[in-house]
């Protein structure tokens, strides 16, 4: 199965703090633990929201809003894609990773949806084209 692992933002990731040069150490030793398992699929931090905007959909109408977005514990900080057997062994990944924040950090952890979730919606015509872009978009 695979997961998506959010690291939550703080206010000092907000704030456009960085890590420092320990914390970076400690975490790509961490990604590199990931990888040689082969958990990890992809991974990367974001800047803090006020470099972000969001579209936001109304029946045809889009509008964009500009950050910064104010709900700290809502907004997201970094991410990765890890592959694993099930949640539970994530659950243990998780738990093994270093304060992604070095003061208060949360990681939320959530299932990717997979093609036989869709059920029959998803019809043999849309899985072949859904594979398609796999095919490409993993060469990237």
């Amino acid at each position: 199965m695979r997961v998506m692992v959010i690291v939550k933002a703080s206010p000092e990731t907000e704030a456009g703090v960085l890590p420092t040069e320990q914390q970076i150490t400690e975490m790509t030793e961490f990604n590199e633990e990931l990888v040689k398992a082969g958990v990890m699929l992809a991974g990367d931090g974001l800047h803090p929201s006020s470099k972000g905007v969001r579209v936001r959909f109304k029946g045809d109408e889009r509008t964009v809003i500009d950050g910064p977005f104010t709900e700290t514990k809502e907004l997201i900080a970094g991410f990765w894609i890890w592959q694993v057997r099930s949640m539970d062994e994530a659950i243990a990944w998780a738990k093994r990773c270093p304060n992604p924040t070095g003061i208060e950090g949360e990681l939320e952890i959530r299932p990717i949806l997979e093609d036989e979730d869709f059920g029959e919606a998803l019809t043999p015509e849309l899985r072949e084209r859904e594979q398609r872009m796999r095919d490409i978009t993993s060469k990237v």
